[in-house]
């Protein structure tokens, strides 16, 4: 039987749920184990510590615009009585961040005027009206506050939100836009541990791409264009060809700046159109319902865990569909986005995969499915 100030501690516990429409945690009890709940309230302050961190690429990655063999990062953690939450901030060119403007950022965050890590929308709210942009750098706070919190709650984020971890999909496994060997190479590297692949188009040599991939391998394929086709017509013969070929869904076909060309598109593709560059926030979803069939949600543009949830969300409640992405980063973001992976229709959550230096395990990918662990928080143990 509780006390009256137990039972208080456990309702404030269980608001880091409800305030986002969670299921109510009173009928999981048994996470609210009285070591964690006694933290709270007792004048334990939360004190973050972050440092640089250079990701390191297997294989050269790139894209329709750009080329690059590292990624800069910044790992935050973030100690509350000696329980530690872990987050990241990965900084690819076009997001506009780097080491200096995320360690800038974070040197204005002050934790410790908050006694209470649950009351996530007050610190995540202040944390955003710091300054404007830095939405990596949010992130970072973000994450580490949601794995913090897991662990005070004894669960991990995607049984706080009520989903079942067996409803994970699988995830792509990207191939950069490369030489005719090299795509040959990576893929028959991968064969066998994954069931559909992501391949990056929008050059010149797209149709290449495609098949020299189907010369060695017959699996769905994703692909995303990062706004490197320029005219609707082009960009729909494109797709209607790619569909003939056994390709599924088709990312940010056209620059963000031709949304007309893009809907005009969408209404005739036989494949399901998906929102990147062209969606950023929660507030950028309305504008694209009928543009884009569906929006791809990533951490380290949102914000982080908190605001991608709401996205989620209010993309279904808009008939969308919702893919899960990633950018290049270690196990820790990537197993904080695969949270919410068992409520979206395709995953690209491979991004700790293509890195050499990972400093976590977390998320694994079993049999090409994304596969969640039963650890609290966003799922990590430090390698």
């Amino acid at each position: 039987m509780q006390n009256r100030r137990d039972f208080l501690k456990t309702a404030a516990l269980a608001a880091a749920g409800a305030t986002v429409g969670l299921p109510s945690l009173f009928a999981a009890n048994n996470y609210m184990t009285p070591a964690n709940i006694n933290k709270l309230g007792k004048g334990a302050k939360m004190k973050m510590t972050f440092f640089p961190y250079e990701l390191h690429l297997k294989h050269v990655f790139t894209v329709a615009t750009y080329s690059r063999k590292t990624t800069p990062d910044v790992q935050v953690e973030i100690d509350y009585d000696g329980v530690v939450g872990y987050g990241e901030a990965s900084m690819p060119p076009y997001l506009g961040e780097s080491i200096e403007s995320v360690m800038a950022f974070l040197q204005k965050v002050d934790l410790e005027q908050f006694d209470d890590p649950t009351q996530l929308d007050d610190i995540l709210c202040y944390v955003d009206g710091i300054a404007p942009g830095n939405t990596a750098a949010k992130a970072a706070v973000d994450i580490a506050l949601h794995d913090l919190v897991g662990k005070l709650l004894d669960a991990p984020w995607h049984q706080i939100w009520g989903l079942n971890k067996e409803k994970t999909p699988s995830t792509t496994f990207t191939i950069g836009i490369d030489t005719p060997d090299v795509v040959r190479e990576k893929t028959l590297e991968v064969a066998g541990q994954f069931n559909i692949l992501k391949v990056k188009v929008g050059g010149a040599n797209d149709k290449e791409m495609i098949e020299t991939i189907r010369s060695v391998s017959d699996l769905p394929i994703a692909v995303d264009a990062n706004q490197g086709w320029k005219d609707k017509y082009q960009a729909l013969d494109m797709i209607n060809w790619l569909h003939a070929q056994g390709v599924v869904m088709v990312e940010q076909p056209m620059p963000k700046t031709q949304l007309d060309d893009i809907a005009w598109v969408t209404q005739q593709s036989p494949l399901p159109t998906f929102a990147d560059e062209s969606l950023q926030r929660l507030g950028d979803i309305l504008p694209l319902q009928g543009a884009f069939t569906g929006i791809n949600i990533k951490l380290m543009k949102c914000t982080g865990m908190r605001e991608a949830w709401k996205m989620l969300n209010m993309a279904k409640a808009l008939d969308m569909k919702v893919m899960i992405g990633c950018m290049t980063e270690t196990s820790c973001a990537v197993s904080a986005a695969a949270q919410l992976a068992p409520a979206v229709d395709f995953a690209d959550l491979d991004g700790n995969l293509l890195i050499s230096n990972d400093r976590f395990n977390g998320m694994a990918v079993v049999n090409g499915k994304i596969t969640l662990n039963s650890l609290p928080g966003v799922g990590l143990m430090k390698i």
